[in-house]
């Protein structure tokens, strides 16, 4: 894993968003080394958060999930309506299974936790700005154990019928492996993964790729190694 800035056009612009000041400091002598990377404003609240997306329309915001007066998750769906074209990536330190999922089930991008190393920080940054989803492997893991633990329902859930491809590319959507990385690993090009993308998401009726998983982990179509 690299963290050397890719070329751009123009750098990502990055909001902010922590209730701790240290945080957001910590965060921005991060962000301040990248050419790539220019954090545009701070918030330290989820209403600040959502005013400053309307003002500056961001590329992406990186939000804390716990704040006080107003989640995280709540926040980031109100971001969405404001900034309709921003990418919202959590960062946060929660780490609880049903924190993640109900993240997950909001409008998000991305998740990742704050004891991430600051190479896959900014992977994940550069991931959700080019319009990818961003899950940390560690993450993933935190939501098999949730749903594997809850699989003893009486509900019976019947999964879609996956091609052995489209179940190739499913567990390859619930790790942070992007479209490229995807291609290369089933040496097939980036458009047949997105053919095969979109197909999954029309079998599993979910409107995009974090969903697809959450809803593939429920019916037993990814389970524990």
């Amino acid at each position: 894993m690299s963290d050397e800035a890719p070329e751009h056009i123009a750098p990502i612009r990055v909001l902010l968003v922590d209730d701790h000041e240290l945080v957001r400091r910590g965060i921005q002598m991060v962000l301040r080394t990248k050419s790539d990377m220019l954090v545009v404003g701070e918030a330290g609240n989820g209403v600040q958060a959502i005013d400053l997306a309307r003002q500056l329309q961001p590329h992406v915001v990186l939000l804390d999930l716990m704040m006080p007066g107003m989640s995280g998750t709540y926040a980031s769906r109100a971001i969405k309506q404001v900034a309709p074209l921003t990418r919202v990536l959590i960062l946060s330190a929660v780490d609880a299974e049903h924190e993640i999922v109900q993240a997950m089930e909001g409008s998000i991008d991305g998740y990742i936790l704050k004891d991430a190393p600051s190479q896959e920080l900014l992977l994940a940054i550069r991931t959700v700005a080019t319009g990818e989803p961003y899950l940390q492997g560690a993450v993933t893991r935190r939501l098999l154990r949730r749903l594997s633990a809850g699989s003893g329902r009486s509900e019976v859930l019947v999964p879609p019928q996956l091609t052995p491809r489209e179940l190739d590319v499913l567990r390859l959507m619930a790790t942070s492996r992007s479209n490229k990385e995807m291609a290369e690993l089933l040496v097939v090009t980036e458009e047949t993964i997105r053919s095969h993308s979109k197909s999954i998401l029309t079998k599993l009726q979910q409107p995009n790729r974090m969903q697809a998983v959450l809803a593939a982990l429920r019916l037993g179509l990814l389970t524990l190694d």
